[in-house]
């Protein structure tokens, strides 16, 4: 895979024109559950998010995570309990909601700014423009999906969630298949336009690295119920290499082993 460039920290600095952030949505989760046939995957799951917060959920694979992403994205419906956003239920797709996959999910038949202003309103098709010069790519605009590197290609992804000003941005592992330097440019990117923005995030990652290094809040879920969580006590940057840092991650990355030898 390419390795794509390292962002100057021209490109990652706050737009003058971009229309200012609306504000993150405040969202709650209570009491959810969802079956699959006769298989329950979440059982009774809370979890609420502050306006604003960025909460990163780990877990092993199968405990839940994507279901509850797929549940607050409004792609799927719960089998029981409620998801309240600003105080009003959440019953299918909601415009201010935005995710963000693996898989960059870009349309090959349209260029890289066709793909940004993807269901924008024509009156606002400036947004896409102004939303690929914050992640580095407005002189790529006419360029074809298929030509960019991967992770190019997840920042294309990135500006289109932008593009639409998102109060919840949803991160489904939107890293997991990068490389340690695309993947590292990629988080201090996705870190950078969070707190321009401060819409409410929640990044779902295997990563606890990651997970430590970009949110306010680590939550771990096994068997469809919140287990654990841990407030992140550090300023912005992160120093990976700090002993608080590093004890921190083992200290949650043991809790995350723990719970997988519990599991049948």
């Amino acid at each position: 895979m390419a390795v794509s460039p390292v962002l100057s920290p021209d490109s990652l600095e706050s737009l003058e024109g971009f229309p200012s952030p609306s504000g993150g949505a405040a969202v709650v989760v209570e009491r959810l559950h969802k079956s699959f046939g006769k298989v329950e995957v979440l059982h009774g799951l809370d979890l609420e998010f502050a306006p604003g917060e960025l909460i990163a959920v780990i877990g092993r694979s199968g405990c839940g995570k994507s279901t509850l992403l797929r549940l607050l994205a409004g792609l799927e419906t719960p089998t029981s309990g409620g998801i309240t956003l600003d105080g009003e239920p959440l019953t299918g797709l909601n415009s201010g909601t935005r995710v963000m996959f693996q898989d960059a999910r870009l349309m090959p038949w349209l260029r890289v700014g066709e793909n940004v202003a993807l269901g924008l309103p024509a009156s606002q098709i400036g947004r896409a423009q102004k939303a690929l010069r914050e992640v580095g790519l407005d002189d790529r605009a006419r360029d074809w999906p298929t030509i960019l590197s991967g992770g190019q290609k997840q920042r294309v992804a990135l500006a289109r969630a932008l593009a639409s000003e998102p109060r919840f941005l949803l991160l489904d592992e939107p890293l997991g298949a990068l490389d340690a330097l695309t993947r590292r440019t990629m988080q201090q990117l996705i870190e950078r336009v969070w707190q321009q923005h401060r819409f409410t995030a929640m990044l779902v990652t295997h990563d606890v690295e990651e997970a430590v290094a970009l949110a306010d809040r680590v939550v771990l879920i096994d068997e469809g119920r919140v287990v654990h969580e841990v407030r992140i006590p550090f300023s912005r940057p992160r120093d990976r290499a700090n002993p608080e840092f590093i004890a921190l991650r083992e200290r949650i990355l043991a809790r995350v082993h723990e719970e997988e030898s519990h599991s049948p």
